[in-house]
């Protein structure tokens, strides 16, 4: 690759960040000046704790499902089910540390072994079988939560298991260890993206799956990696969620997070219809999501109310991201200064 050529690439990764990154920005700056105690931090037992933590903390689930929805979307599809997903890691998990020989191991391997099979089903039904992924996953959508349903008999299983409860509210160096597993996922997928071909094929797939073929991509094959991939983040996020609140809730555990993780990969910059993705762009969109529910919270917005901030502020990120929309925007303001 020339000089010139890395360069381009370097300057659209960091332009795709501009404005999720801007309107982080705005609502932090925001908080700073009408939120009282937003960035307050304090240091108890060597930890750190405060509202930014939280989000960071609480942003977690959504940031390591965020990841396997940026492949996902990608290819051109979309996974429905990570919420569903969730469910049933929490619930298996719960079941297995509470089993007569509890092992915390076993535990772990189950939970995101499930996790990797409904993973394959989403993928082999779309890779495969060339199944819409709306309806592909929208099947286990459904059927998912009930399927966590059936492993806790219908009730909330908790457990005590320090291990197990480590994973949702221990401390790592002082943050929360959420925080270090996220990151870890990121620099994890961030090179088995980057640093082989499997990136370029998602892209390529995503962007014409056509001519990915004739140039001799599986699409099948890679369609069925990047689901497996959603589920395998799906189950990392079910168990941290399950570990939080020390117990399997399959009634609530990841109910609407599937949204979250499509609006923060969209903030991010990855269009909807296949091709380019942003990793980087899907984490900040997603502590974007975080840190505009936090705010909500703060400034006691009625429940009920809080959808509609919400959805106008994710409008506005993705229509400055629109060329488009820019594009009209500059054009009023042109014709006003005339």
């Amino acid at each position: 690759m020339t000089t010139e050529r890395f360069e381009n690439k370097r300057v659209r990764w960091w332009s795709s960040l501009v404005w999720p990154v801007s309107g982080l920005a705005l609502l932090l700056l925001f908080d700073l000046c009408f939120t009282d105690g937003f960035f307050k931090l304090e240091v108890r037992d060597g930890h750190l704790y405060g509202v930014l933590i939280d989000i960071l903390n609480h942003g977690s689930k959504v940031m390591l499902l965020a990841l396997g929805m940026a492949l996902v979307i990608a290819t051109g599809g979309v996974d429905l089910s990570v919420g569903a997903v969730m469910a049933i890691a929490g619930a298996v998990a719960a079941r297995l540390i509470n089993a007569a020989n509890p092992s915390f191991t076993v535990a772990i391997f189950g939970a995101l072994a499930v996790s990797i099979l409904a993973g394959s089903w989403n993928g082999l039904l779309v890779g495969a079988f060339q199944i819409q992924p709306i309806v592909a996953t929208l099947i286990l959508m459904v059927a998912g939560r009930g399927i966590a349903m059936l492993i806790t008999d219908g009730q909330i299983i908790t457990f005590t298991d320090p291990r197990l409860t480590y994973l949702g509210n221990g401390h790592l160096l002082g943050m929360p260890f959420p925080v270090w597993l996220s990151a870890a996922m990121l620099l994890f997928t961030a090179v088995l993206t980057r640093r082989t071909a499997l990136g370029l094929f998602i892209e390529s797939v995503g962007d014409n799956q056509a001519a990915s073929s004739y140039a001799g991509v599986n699409a099948a094959t890679v369609k069925f990696f990047v689901y497996v991939f959603s589920g395998f983040c799906a189950g990392l996020a079910g168990l941290v969620a399950a570990s939080n609140i020390k117990c399997a809730d399959s009634n609530h555990a990841g109910l609407f997070l599937e949204l979250d993780a499509i609006l923060a990969v969209v903030v991010g910059g990855t269009l909807l219809t296949g091709g380019r993705f942003y990793l980087v762009g899907a984490i900040v969109g997603a502590l974007f999501i975080q840190a505009l529910t936090t705010t909500m919270y703060m400034r006691n917005v009625s429940a009920d109310v809080a959808p509609v901030p919400k959805a106008l502020a994710i409008l506005i990120v993705c229509l400055l991201q629109s060329p488009a929309a820019r594009k009209r925007l500059s054009g009023l303001v042109k014709r006003r200064n005339t």
